[in-house]
């Protein structure tokens, strides 16, 4: 699987907190901001407070998974961020889905 755009640094992930729109949701909270590169930079933010590092890690591969297959139906040139709450660690995959493709849809990112 190539990776295109990944965000990794702390000041691209806090221009986002502060400058982007957010949609919460249960299991997730999304941030988007235009970015005017013509493809989606992504980061995601899983906190020591959901459990040890295979919980937090099994979060993070589920939510890049969503996002890999979800891709094909959101609007190209933007930075988003996944913040993963405590309630993603036990919830069935299609509800973590449900989430984030709602979120999407309240920001408007769905074609």
């Amino acid at each position: 699987m190539k990776v295109r755009g990944t965000l990794k640094k702390n000041s691209d992930f806090r221009r986002l907190y502060a400058k982007g729109k957010s949609a919460v949701t249960p299991y997730l909270v999304l941030y988007a901001r235009p970015n005017r590169l013509g493809e989606n930079r992504l980061g995601y933010t899983v906190s020591v407070k959901i459990g040890h590092a295979v919980v937090r890690n099994r979060v993070r591969r589920r939510l890049r998974e969503i996002y890999r297959l979800n891709a094909p139906r959101l609007r190209q040139g933007y930075d988003l961020v996944i913040v993963a709450r405590s309630r993603a660690v036990g919830c069935a995959y299609r509800k973590l889905d449900a989430a984030f493709l709602h979120a999407c849809e309240s920001l408007e990112l769905t074609l």
